[in-house]
């Protein structure tokens, strides 16, 4: 394909850009897939490879009366690459769908590579073009050059919050004279269980949690973003749903017992009793011998990290292979800015998806490129857009992220309080879940055409 073949330009590799591409690409489209990695990286990524987790492994519940699973079966239902990505390089995580993070992006890699209307290029986009269409999904780590131009097509300032990583140990140094293999309430895919669980007493959890709170943490510097903001150490700006859990501990000593740490669920099997607090590792890769500390987001130095995270019972001597951090988050201020089919509102030719579009979450991320690529298809067929169901997680993160009051805006994930209310209501809230979901299940099926239905 020459330059003037391609008939859309999609900017990002990540998991909406990648996900755009290809639902653009299966409408007919030639689409040019433009990612800067591996030649310009950021402080987050690790690789080059296209569709890269940065953060957790965990794409959240697999279970449809929960938020998260009913997003993914809606993608699914429409065909989600992504979600078949995910679903092939799975690894063992209770009722979750967890992913051995190389498999995964190999499988994505794979399937755009192989595909006949996709041409992948490795360089950096640095402007937005005048004319012809475009998906802007660069994530929440959008290179200066390409923010300054965001910035100049919406007339907005970028927004940004910091975002945290867990740190990653490997298997055979913890110790499982202390730590065991469990699922809350047994609910796992294997008899042992699915994740590995160090148990506190109550002594050691508060021990814990003052080390917590009085130590040092790295400092934030500005990010350069190009266009003369940033934010330093004293006025991050965190997202409440990712929050260190420094920050935790320092906001109410509690507060990870009743969080990250609640051991709800889980006995120790030495006492027999339940613990006080438990911290959990999930298995991180499909040989199993890395596990991440599940909501263990952090910013402290990694001298402290080694020093503190070996006070968890079971980790005295643990070798970490990724010790956490922060890095920025960028996303615009999209309502007032894109439409519901999301849609740069003075510039219909342009899309925005993605955690730059305002969601949050890897489902989300997935879900806006899809829809992106779509509608992005169904604008240059000059075809009526796909109207998403209200009812539906998407259609209703679709609905938030174009409709919701600018001056309180930030990003959003799956959940069922964005839904329209349910007209008889059951005082349960499981119950509730479950009709949230039948609703919007019924309400897709009921509304997709069969172009974009997955084949048999």
């Amino acid at each position: 394909m020459t330059e003037n073949s391609f008939t859309l330009t999609v900017f990002g590799g990540g998991l909406a850009g990648c996900e755009a591409a290809w639902q653009a690409a299966n409408r007919g489209l030639k689409v040019r897939l433009l990612e800067m990695r591996p030649g310009k990286t950021t402080a987050a990524h690790t690789t080059g490879n296209l569709a890269e987790l940065v953060c957790s492994n965990s794409l959240g519940s697999a279970l449809q009366d929960r938020a998260s699973g009913l997003l993914k079966e809606e993608l699914k239902r429409m065909n989600s690459l992504l979600v078949s990505a995910a679903e092939k390089s799975s690894v063992p995580a209770g009722n979750a769908l967890a992913v051995d993070r190389m498999m995964f992006s190999q499988e994505v890699e794979r399937a755009l590579e192989q595909h006949a209307n996709i041409r992948i290029f490795r360089q950096e986009a640095q402007s937005i073009p005048e004319t012809g269409p475009v998906i802007v999904a660069t994530g929440p780590l959008t290179s200066s050059r390409l923010s300054a131009a965001i910035q100049a097509l919406t007339g907005e300032e970028n927004l940004f919050f910091f975002d945290a990583i867990a740190p990653i140990v490997t298997l055979d140094s913890i110790n499982f004279e202390i730590a065991y293999k469990a699922s809350r309430y047994g609910r796992g895919e294997s008899e042992a269980g699915d994740y590995i669980n160090c148990p506190f007493t109550k002594e050691e959890y508060f021990s814990f949690v003052d080390a917590l709170r009085s130590a040092e943490r790295k400092e934030l510097q500005q990010f350069e973003t190009g266009i003369d903001q940033g934010v330093t150490a004293g006025k991050g700006n965190f997202f409440e749903g990712c929050l260190p859990v420094e920050i935790l501990a320092g906001r109410d000593p509690n507060a990870l017992a009743f969080g990250p740490m609640r051991p709800v669920g889980l006995i120790d099997p030495r006492s027999g009793k339940r613990p006080f607090a438990v911290l959990q590792l999930r298995q991180d890769n499909l040989a199993g011998n890395l596990y991440n500390l599940v909501g263990f987001q952090t910013n402290l130095l990694y001298k402290e990290q080694e020093r503190i995270f070996r006070m968890i019972p079971g980790l005295e001597n643990a070798q970490f292979v990724r010790f956490g951090q922060m890095h920025r988050n960028t996303y615009i201020s999209a309502p007032g800015l894109i439409n519901r089919n999301l849609q740069l509102i003075r510039r219909p030719q342009a899309f925005f998806a993605g955690q730059l579009s305002g969601v949050e979450g890897y489902m989300g991320n997935i879900a806006t490129g899809l829809a992106a690529g779509i509608n992005a298809a169904a604008f240059i067929h000059g075809k009526p857009f796909f109207e998403f169901p209200s009812e539906t997680m998407l259609g209703a993160l679709l609905t938030y992220i174009s409709h919701a009051d600018p001056r309180h805006f930030q990003p959003m994930k799956a959940n069922f309080g964005i839904l329209p209310p349910l007209e008889n209501p059951p005082r349960s809230k499981q119950e509730r879940a479950k009709q949230y979901a039948i609703r919007s299940l019924n309400s897709l099926d009921s509304s997709l055409p069969d172009e974009m239905r997955p084949s048999l």
